[in-house]
């Protein structure tokens, strides 16, 4: 059995985990200002309805193109000088986000997007540094640990939203980026602090497997199919939320106080998601946080009250957490040392190139066919991940469950 206290805290390598979860923090408050004003300011200045989430996909297609780049950059350079380079581009996209929405330029807000696709790709490699920092046996909950910055972030996020919205006034949301771009700056004086091991020679020289002969590993396979699926469900639901909500005359603060809720569900539980893989085992987790995707598609059919929108995203965080965290601890048990960078810059480039296709749908469906349509068409996607996470876990002898 696995308990929590003080000294769960620190261990070997906690410093640099801090210091992952503090970049975590602030990389996370950025993407919420871009979540929930990305789709409002889009709305404003698209020529059409249905192209106002055009930016935010540009974002993941900018995530989807930079992960494999950005993982052969930390290969060859180290994580260190990534990090850094990834919060600049944060800087670049919300210092020329400010600048299109103060000259009401929709086609310079898309291509900002890009540079912030940019810094999320990068971000996303936060948590398998913390892989790299601590011992073998305490991975899972240094990955947890890292992706509990976020609460921090469901915190402040919404928060510098509403607050710099008008900062720039009488121009709406244009304040919001410029808080981005400065939070940004601060990502990458906290990443200069990051001491990750430098890559190894057999890491940088070698190449280990074909990536076809990793993937056919039932493991690996598993893991990102869980990490896909998580991702560009949560994304599909989570754009169009905002929409939705003031659709439904929740207001725009409303939209960022759900988005709070949800956010807050998604890293809130990485304080114990660790331990309880340490505990009920890496297959429950995963298991669990499914079954709560499907909750949270069931409780958004069920109504669109303020409480509605609260329940389902929150549910729909941390059934995300759930999937996300298992499936990257699942992925790091999957891959030799020199696999690294290959394996894991595949398993980001699918992971975002399906949530760029989630995102840029999400607008469309939902004006097209409504709030209710958007949670039905997750459900065949999350029964078909279920099945094949629970057929592998039947297939695979119980002592390989839990991480060693």
């Amino acid at each position: 059995m696995s308990t929590i206290t003080p000294s769960a805290f620190v261990f070997p390598g906690s410093r640099n985990v801090l210091l992952l979860s503090i970049c975590q923090a602030i990389y996370l408050s950025c993407a919420i200002i871009g979540v929930t004003m990305t789709g409002l300011a889009g709305a404003e200045m698209a020529p059409t309805p249905a192209l106002s989430t055009l930016p935010f996909t540009l974002l993941t297609v900018g995530t989807a193109l930079s992960t494999i780049p950005a993982s052969y950059l930390m290969k060859a350079w180290g994580r260190r000088p990534g990090f850094i380079l990834g919060n600049l581009a944060g800087v670049l996209g919300g210092g020329l986000s400010t600048w299109a929405i103060l000259q009401g330029n929709f086609l310079l807000f898309c291509f900002a997007n890009l540079f912030l696709g940019t810094f999320q790709a990068t971000a996303l490699y936060y948590r398998f540094a913390a892989a790299e920092v601590v011992s073998h046996d305490i991975r899972a909950r240094a990955i947890s640990y890292v992706m509990a910055g976020g609460v921090v972030a469901s915190i402040l996020g919404p928060v510098i939203s509403v607050w710099t919205r008008g900062l720039l006034a009488p121009v709406d949301y244009a304040g919001s980026f410029l808080a981005l771009a400065g939070l940004a700056l601060l990502g990458s004086v906290i990443a200069a602090l990051v001491r990750v091991p430098p890559p190894q020679e057999s890491e940088i020289e070698g190449s280990g497997r074909p990536l076809l002969t990793i993937l056919r590993q039932p493991r690996a396979f598993v893991a990102i199919a869980n990490g896909v699926a998580a991702y560009s469900v949560m994304v599909f639901v989570m754009t169009a939320t905002p929409l939705a909500a003031v659709h439904h005359d929740h207001g725009v603060d409303a939209a960022s106080w759900i988005i709070q809720a949800h956010v807050f569900g998604m890293f809130a539980p990485a304080l114990i998601t660790g331990s309880l893989i340490a505990r009920y085992g890496l297959f429950a987790i995963l298991l669990s946080g499914c079954l709560m995707l499907l909750a949270s598609a069931a409780v958004a059919i069920a109504g669109v009250s303020l409480v509605h929108f609260w329940i389902s995203l929150l549910l729909l965080g941390v059934g995300w957490n759930f999937m996300f965290i298992g499936g990257t601890t699942l992925l790091t048990e999957a891959h030799r040392p020199e696999e690294k960078a290959k394996t894991q810059a595949l398993n980001e480039f699918m992971t975002f190139a399906i949530v760029a296709v989630a995102s840029g749908s999400s607008g469309a469906a939902f004006y097209a066919a409504g709030w209710t349509v958007i949670n039905m068409a997750v459900l065949p996607f999350l029964v078909l991940t279920g099945l094949l996470t629970l057929v592998y876990r039947s297939q695979m002898p119980a002592r390989e469950e839990k991480p060693a």
